[in-house]
């Protein structure tokens, strides 16, 4: 896995405690909290968000109801949250996009991504590079040489323009020099669709949808995006033994509150998602779902927003993607 574990790992020696963090709370909650979900009901971030506030509310003793607001890429929900009164009554779930690249992405945001309260990092989400099945390369370093091969004749799909899979992919052409060519698509689904019936090459997606197929017979997993091999495919390498150094990307689901919410408040919430996140039982449906459990304290979390703000920020310009209305 990335670096990102390098600081997850050190969750329980910095995350606040729950006697510090409760000081200057007071009673809070006394009544539910919502929380906004970036997706629609099932997506990724809904259901990670779902196996953790059902936790946070045995933890807090008050019922999280969660509200999906998708579209955009985020920024409706993100919006939303940005105006909510800053009491920790109404919260964010989120993938990185509105709190990161969106700002890159779109000509106008209605909303200051940099001044929303880091809560904590839910789990984080390991990407590979997935291939039609009768793709010509069956490992990854045939990959490499074929790609290099057959400049600007292999496409890739991706979820849509700015997506995680559409800036990993061209992370990889800056990275490796190669020109694949970008076929975007509304969705997880109809990418997939089209990689398996063959109209398209190959994506770079999140493991969780992607083993599925691999598993199936479907589709091929040829790599994997993470620094370090990925324990359920050990067999599996990482881009960067494949020959293309400092290739790193995978993505996160995260809480964040409106700007201004006080520090205490965030505190006892960040609190009581590492309790949530060392339970056992977490763990183990987490693992399930091809997920690690994220934690940490806001602090690591405005890091790691701020390092892929311009991680991906960069990859965005040299790519020339074109901005959103």
């Amino acid at each position: 896995m990335s670096k990102y574990l390098v600081l997850f790992a050190t969750a329980a020696l910095f995350a606040a405690s729950p006697a510090s963090a409760q000081q200057g709370a007071g009673d809070y909650p006394n009544r539910p909290v919502k929380m906004i979900v970036t997706v629609p009901a099932g997506g990724g971030v809904d259901t990670v968000t779902r196996m953790v506030t059902d936790r946070m509310r045995q933890r807090l003793g008050q019922p999280f109801v969660i509200e999906n607001r998708g579209g955009a890429g985020g920024n409706i929900a993100a919006q939303e949250v940005f105006t909510a009164e800053p009491d920790g009554y109404t919260l964010m779930a989120s993938q990185p996009a509105p709190i990161t690249t969106n700002a890159v992405l779109y000509k106008k945001l209605n909303f200051d991504p940099t001044a929303f309260e880091p809560v904590g990092i839910m789990s984080t989400i390991p990407n590979v590079l997935l291939v039609k099945n009768d793709f010509p390369a069956t490992t990854a370093q045939e990959f490499m040489a074929y790609v290099k091969a057959n400049p600007s004749k292999l496409n890739y799909a991706s979820q849509g323009p700015g997506t995680t899979s559409h800036l990993t992919a061209e992370l990889f052409n800056k990275l490796a020099g190669t020109k694949l060519v970008h076929v975007p698509y509304k969705g997880t689904a109809p990418a997939l669709n089209d990689l398996v019936a063959g109209h398209v090459d190959l994506i770079f997606m999140q493991l969780e949808s992607a083993i599925k197929l691999h598993e199936g017979g479907k589709a091929r997993i040829l790599a994997v995006t993470t620094e370090k091999r990925i324990p359920s495919l050990p067999n599996i390498p990482t881009m960067i033994e494949a020959g293309v150094p400092d290739f790193i990307s995978d993505t996160w689901n995260a809480i964040t509150a409106p700007p201004k919410t006080p520090a205490p408040i965030v505190a006892k919430l960040n609190a009581a998602l590492n309790d949530v996140l060392n339970m056992s039982e977490v763990q183990e449906q987490f693992g399930r779902s091809q997920l690690q459990p994220g934690g940490g304290t806001p602090q690591q979390m405005a890091e790691i927003v701020k390092n892929d703000t311009k991680r991906w920020g960069e990859v965005i310009r040299a790519a020339n993607i074109q901005q959103i209305e």
